[in-house]
Formats: structure tokens, C-alpha cells, sequence
């Protein structure tokens, strides 16, 4: 059974960039308790940060991915992860389906080493494992969440606004910071 209080709940957010701190915004106000991993700790935020993803899952209920593809985030949630997060954890994808090592993910969801999963994003796509879908324990949605009409309105705003700094020699609204 997935039913469980928000209010109260430790919930791990994986990225802390723009998408992982909206995340955190929405959640606070429901009593939850939000801690994170990211590249770099963020002195704007007062959440416990985890340089350690696999003690970040350790210390949470719930563990949302937000973070960015790369060859170091590929498989980031694997085996170890998943297991540190424990058989009443959830874990929820919002980023990119690589970052979690999806057979394992089924594996640990079929013999019930975490409780359930809820992805808008699988490592494949568009193929979901039948397995997936064959479970009780996790919620599919179809790689849609920024289709709505506000969602892609904001996003047509955002980059027209890029735009117009861009070409006023502005700072962008948008930056993209590497690292070096």
C-alpha cells in the first residue's frame, strides 16, 4: 500500500537546481522535511544537504529525482541507493530515466526492498518494462509532466525573455552554470 502522511515525511531531493527547488518550495508547506543532494551545497537554502546519495536515501522516506543526465549521474541510483532508502521507501523520477539503474529498481520493487515508485520517465523510452506495469507498488505516467498549456505558456515566456536579455546584453533569466 503507497498510503502514507505527507506531512512529517523526510523527503531526499536528488538536484537542487531550478526544477528540485520548486519541488522543495511546494512540499514545505505540507510539513514536510526536505533535505538534498546536489553538485554543490547552496547557501541560499537552509535543507541538511548530503554530499552522499546513497546517506541522503538513508536519511529519507521519500527520494525525488531532479537532477541533470550526465556520465556522472548514469546509474547515480543504483543497488546501494535503493536498499539505503529501505523497504518503506518511494522513490519518484521527475529527470531523466538513466539516472536510475531501472533493473535494479525492478528487482528491489519486486521482492519488496523499497515500497513503490512513481516515474514520469523511464531509461528506455518510449519501451516501459513490462514489469513496471505489471506492479501494484508504482505509478506510470507517460513522459508528459510540462505538457500542459500554463507549463509550455511559461516556457515560451522564458525563452523569449532569454531572448531579450540575450540581445540587451542583460543577464540571462536562465543561465546554465557548468562546472569547471
Amino acid at each position: 500500500c503507497l498510503l502514507f502522511q505527507l506531512g512529517g515525511t523526510k523527503v531526499g531531493i536528488v538536484g537542487l537546481g531550478s526544477i528540485g527547488l520548486e519541488v522543495g518550495k511546494r512540499l514545505e508547506p505540507f510539513g514536510c522535511n526536505i533535505l538534498y543532494s546536489s553538485r554543490n551545497k547552496k547557501s541560499s537554502v537552509s535543507y541538511p544537504y548530503y554530499s552522499n546519495v546513497c546517506e541522503l536515501a538513508a536519511n529519507c522516506e521519500v527520494l525525488i529525482i531532479c537532477c541533470e543526465l550526465n556520465d556522472h549521474t548514469r546509474h547515480l541510483i543504483k543497488k546501494e541507493v535503493l536498499l539505503a532508502l529501505g523497504k518503506k521507501g518511494l522513490i519518484i523520477n521527475v529527470g531523466r530515466g538513466a539516472i536510475i539503474d531501472e533493473q535494479e529498481m525492478v528487482r528491489c520493487l519486486m521482492q519488496g526492498e523499497i515500497a513503490g515508485a512513481g516515474l514520469d520517465v523511464f531509461e528506455n523510452e518510449p519501451h516501459v518494462p513490462s514489469e513496471l506495469i505489471a506492479l501494484d507498488n508504482v505509478v506510470l505516467s507517460p513522459h508528459r509532466a510540462v505538457h500542459t498549456e500554463e507549463t509550455l505558456m511559461a516556457l515560451v515566456e522564458l525563452v523569449i525573455g532569454n531572448l531579450e536579455a540575450f540581445f540587451s546584453n542583460k543577464p540571462l533569466l536562465s543561465p546554465v552554470i557548468l562546472d569547471e
